[in-house]
């Protein structure tokens, strides 16, 4: 498989623009009580989740998922993958 060095570029640029809408979700998960949770986990459970086989999706509906992320569903995703490692 050959990377795509243009692709790579385009997911780093997307994930630094949805940074502050990740940073809203775990400001609001910390006032719940709710903590170690970061950026980079939220942005792989959006990916292999949320997004995962869609297409063209704009910007509000990606920050829109973000802020949309069920708690309940976000530690289902974490703990199978603690299983899977």
């Amino acid at each position: 498989m050959a990377i795509n060095n243009e692709n790579t570029l385009k997911q780093i640029d997307l994930y630094s623009r949805l940074m502050p809408a990740f940073n809203t979700k775990i400001k609001e998960w910390q006032r719940e009580k709710i903590f170690n949770i970061n950026q980079m986990d939220l942005w792989n459970y959006c990916l292999q989740k949320k997004w995962l086989g869609k297409k063209n999706l704009r910007m509000y509906e990606l920050v829109d998922d973000i802020l949309n992320i069920d708690i309940i569903d976000y530690i289902k995703f974490k703990n199978q993958n603690k299983k899977n490692e």
